[in-house]
């Protein structure tokens, strides 16, 4: 399988950078390392984006993930792997990514609260960043078709 085209983002460089200065700053906002990587993952299977599924696990693995939590995140609600606050952050990017799953607000407030009975409001925001970054990634990634394994460029 070869990618329609070359990734947007690089098509555009100065796109590129604005990707990496925010992905700089959510790293730098004290959420863990493992909670940026959990959300990244479950965002990514939501949106069937291979790419950013293999480079999410490469990257979770990097970061120490052992396989069982690995191999869990897409059950995540019935796995013994995850604390508290790593399932409430799982709560809030899939509802951040299926917006339109739940009537009234996109963003139950059981699900809010959940998370920000866990996480600060720096740390709320770099989770949702990571999350909406990484539906822009799935969605820059489905559409080229880029293959899964593959580096932008």
């Amino acid at each position: 399988m070869t990618a329609r085209m070359k990734n947007p983002a690089m098509v555009l460089p100065d796109a590129v950078k604005g990707i990496q200065h925010l992905l700089g700053a959510v790293r730098q906002s004290g959420v863990s390392q493992e909670v940026l990587e959990l959300v990244h993952l479950r965002a990514s299977q939501i949106n069937g984006c291979s790419a950013c599924v293999y480079g999410g696990v490469a990257s979770a693995k990097k970061a120490g993930m052992s396989d069982d939590r690995l191999h869990m995140v897409a059950a995540w609600q019935e796995a013994p792997f995850f604390s508290d606050a790593e399932r409430a952050a799982l709560a809030l990017a899939e509802a951040a990514t299926r917006l339109a799953d739940h009537s009234g607000k996109a963003v139950p407030d059981e699900i809010w609260d959940a998370a920000a009975d866990h996480f600060d409001e720096k740390e709320l925001a770099a989770i949702i960043l990571m999350v909406a970054t990484t539906n822009l990634f799935n969605r820059l990634n489905t559409t080229v078709e880029e293959p899964a394994g593959t580096t932008w460029g």
